[in-house]
């Protein structure tokens, strides 16, 4: 079972759901159910998985925005979209706290809920920069 959501947590997107990226999902208006905070790190190893970016456990400096939610109703729409289930044995993505970093690496005190690949990912190419680039998404029907 994922974990709990409250008004005011933080989310770190890394991928298609950071502000402006391509493949960005349309029917989840990320915009009126928070806001987004700027810049953020933490540290995993990003994998390119064919139009969009996974995490695993890893040492690289991974870049993401920060986004605080307010209204927790659009929690479900998140979880669906990055394929999270109840039984964590049949979900893509795992929704976790991770703490957060500053560009040269150091404890913000922050924690945020990331999206965490939830398979092997060794046969993808890993995103040695740790940064999914804004234009790379793809789009999702």
């Amino acid at each position: 079972m994922p974990p709990p959501v409250s008004p005011g947590d933080l989310f770190a997107f890394y991928g298609l759901l950071k502000k402006g990226a391509a493949g960005m999902p349309a029917h989840i208006d990320l915009e009126a159910a928070g806001r987004f905070e700027g810049p953020c790190r933490f540290r995993a190893a990003m994998h390119d998985l064919g139009g969009f970016p996974g995490i695993v456990e890893g040492e690289t400096l991974c870049h993401a925005v920060r986004w605080r939610i307010s209204d927790t109703a659009i929690v479900p729409a998140l979880d669906a979209f990055e394929d999270v289930s109840d039984d964590p044995s049949t979900s893509l993505y795992l929704r976790r706290r991770t703490e957060l970093l500053d560009d040269l690496g150091r404890q913000t005190g922050e924690q945020a809920f990331v999206y965490w690949f939830n398979r092997p990912s060794g046969a993808y190419p890993f995103i040695a920069d740790g940064n999914w680039p804004l234009e790379a998404g793809r789009t999702f029907a």
